[in-house]
């Protein structure tokens, strides 16, 4: 697959067939993401594949009441939970020297951008869900002080064909020359 064929095919995937992710198909899902840039190459991700179906039931019970992506996500063999590592990227000697404290964010956005074309490529589909309560989420997965639950990714097979996406904007809606507003 093109990569220009994947930036514009991947689709948001909510609906999944029976298929069982495998471990190798996970391997390479993570092997993507690795490859990602970050901040002074501290890459702070840390991905978490949960494939325990008490474990799903229970990371899809912190989603948000309402959330559209729960049923799918009981239905995906696996989930990726996408963390972060605080405190490094953004930071010299773990003081934030950025404007935005939380650059990890751009990092792993970065990463599980290239985790979803990945998935794509391969035939699978993911969606990723942030309207979760990260707190209880990162309980139940024992992730540690310093470190965030970003995300969470089912990955499966789309139960259907992917549909054309949503419109975009037009370009002179948002690149401008020079400044902000002028035209390019």
């Amino acid at each position: 697959m093109e990569l220009d064929e994947a930036i514009v095919g991947r689709r948001s995937v909510r609906k999944y067939t029976d298929y069982v992710v495998s471990d190798q198909e996970i391997r390479s899902l993570i092997e993507a993401a690795r490859w990602a840039p970050s901040w002074a190459n501290t890459q702070v991700w840390e991905f978490i594949a949960v494939r325990d179906s008490d474990f799903i039931e229970k990371i899809v019970g912190t989603y948000t009441e309402k959330n559209p992506a729960t049923k799918g996500s009981l239905s995906a063999s696996v989930l990726i939970v996408a963390c972060a590592k605080t405190g490094v990227s953004g930071c010299y000697d773990g003081k934030d020297v950025t404007k935005l404290s939380n650059w990890y964010m751009f990092d792993l956005g970065m990463a599980v951008q290239n985790l979803s074309l990945k998935a794509h490529d391969m035939g699978l589909g993911t969606v990723v869900v942030g309207l979760i309560d990260h707190e209880a989420c990162k309980k139940i997965l024992n992730v540690p002080e310093g470190y965030e639950v970003v995300a969470v990714l089912p990955v499966g097979k789309p139960a259907a064909p992917a549909k054309s996406g949503p419109p975009r904007k037009d370009l002179s809606g948002f690149l401008y020359r020079n400044r902000f507003g002028a035209a390019f």
